[in-house]
């Protein structure tokens, strides 16, 4: 538990929750920096074996399995904006929030912690002085926890810790129902808090991976099956390269002596490790034996293929947990490319567990994007027409143009109106910025056209002229 926080003009009530929540970030804190720590490729193996020398983890040896695990994932879930079959968008300025906010960066990134962690947060707030009128900030499971609400479903609350020094937390954000405390320490111990409401509830949305009754806030990607198989699979990588060193050259021993050649010149037994990475074992004459001199042996080096195999073994493992293709972590034989439908069927639970992933982001995206249109537009509630306002995410499969193109045009050939529309252009696979181009070619062609049309309008400009 942290110690107690107690904030000036807060009720006993908002101070309790304020540190109810502090304890709760404080508990999961220790877990998920061990996960941040599997990301970065910071995540140290301590001991693999008596036979490896210790300068080997010194050597800075690491594996991006785990971040592979939640990046291929990730970037198959891309939120490419949003879609309003009864409305125009642009006419509630929808791609300026989303400019302003820099959102398709800001989805990736929220995308990610949520793999990451299990859940991130979208936070609505109305910008300050010089700032763009509505944004949404991304907030890390880190920096930001709440109690989630079973029966509304949403947040009833929200903790967001926007700055930390060495002595602790320096500024804060509480999130209430209609109304938002800000608290900022000055170099000492002294806090200042400032009070707002506004009418938008707990302005905040989580996204949640892998949302489960009992667990509202899901799980990581890396889960510790993922963080059990990398370790296995790094002590195996220190392992190889502790080998490296040695399994090109032949040992040499010379035989029939005493067992001096183990001990130090202290008299302490020599590390395994020494005895292990000696390359010639001298050992000396012994005059009173019937054979004084030792006798040379050679014996052949040992090949490091069983490492191979066994790092091979925990690959297979590793994509069988996570979904990622074989070939995606490095260790495959398979040099030849794939057609497009085996490229397909082998990555067909990764495509099923990014469907489910973007389903169940889905809302939170739809709900805060809707309240940051609300903010933008000096709005103070939620019009029940912009309830049809949805989130449009790019297909998670992966497909040549030529295969996009033979789809859309089979499923055009049964609608054929269809191809007048700016949703028969995306069948063809054409991407958004195409389709807007191309509409707005077909609204100029159409004007020319109906212009053309106009009886007496090719006559006109010459009498003109003559008068």
């Amino acid at each position: 538990m942290m110690e107690r926080v107690t904030l000036p003009n807060l009720t006993d009530d908002e101070n309790d929750l304020l540190n109810h929540l502090f304890d709760q970030l404080a508990a999961k804190r220790s877990r998920n920096l061990l996960r941040a720590a599997y990301y970065d490729g910071k995540r140290a193996i301590q001991q693999v074996g008596s036979v490896i020398p210790p300068q080997y983890y010194r050597l800075g040896l690491v594996l991006g399995w785990s971040a592979k695990s939640v990046d291929i994932l990730g970037r198959r879930c891309n939120l490419d904006g949003l879609v309003w079959p009864d409305g125009d968008l642009e006419s509630l300025g929808a791609s300026q929030v989303w400019d302003d906010n820099y959102f398709g960066a800001e989805s990736s990134s929220a995308i990610i912690s949520s793999l990451l962690h299990g859940v991130s947060f979208l936070v609505n707030t109305e910008g300050g002085e010089d700032e763009p009128p509505s944004l949404i900030h991304a907030k890390d499971a880190l920096s930001a926890t709440g109690d989630w609400n079973p029966r509304t479903r949403r947040m009833d609350n929200l903790l967001s810790v926007n700055s930390r020094d060495d002595s602790g937390i320096t500024s804060l954000t509480l999130y209430l129902d209609g109304e938002t405390i800000t608290a900022e320490r000055d170099g000492g111990s002294r806090w200042k808090v400032d009070r707002s409401e506004h009418p938008w509830g707990v302005p905040a949305e989580p996204l949640v991976y892998k949302p489960r009754v009992g667990r509202p806030f899901g799980s990581s990607r890396i889960s510790r099956t993922v963080m059990g198989l990398h370790d296995q699979a790094l002590r195996t990588t220190i392992r190889m390269e502790g080998h490296a060193d040695v399994f090109s050259f032949p040992e040499m021993w010379m035989l029939g002596a005493d067992e001096s050649i183990f001990v130090s010149e202290d008299g302490s037994p020599k590390p395994s490790w020494q005895v292990m990475l000696g390359r010639i074992k001298g050992i000396p004459d012994d005059e009173d034996a019937e054979n004084p001199r030792a006798d040379v042996k050679q014996f052949a080096a040992a090949s490091p293929q069983p490492h191979i195999d066994m790092l091979k073994q925990h690959a297979q493992l590793f994509s069988g947990e996570t979904s990622i293709p074989l070939t995606s972590l490095g260790v495959s034989d398979m040099s030849n490319p794939t057609s497009a439908d085996s490229y397909v069927a082998s990555r067909e639970d990764l495509i099923a567990e990014a469907e489910g992933a973007t389903d169940d982001w889905s809302p939170s995206f739809r709900r805060a994007l809707i309240r940051a249109l609300a903010i933008a537009n000096g709005e103070r509630g939620i019009p029940d027409e912009w309830r049809s306002i949805d989130t449009k995410w790019r297909s998670p499969v992966y497909l040549s143009r030529a295969a996009q193109a033979d789809a859309g045009a089979k499923q055009l050939a049964t609608v054929p109106w269809l191809a007048e529309t700016a949703v028969g252009l995306e069948l063809l696979g054409l991407d958004e910025q195409q389709v807007k181009r191309a509409m707005a070619e077909k609204r100029r062609a159409g004007v020319q056209s109906l212009l053309d049309r106009i009886p007496g309008r090719a006559t006109e400009a010459p009498s003109t002229e003559a008068q």
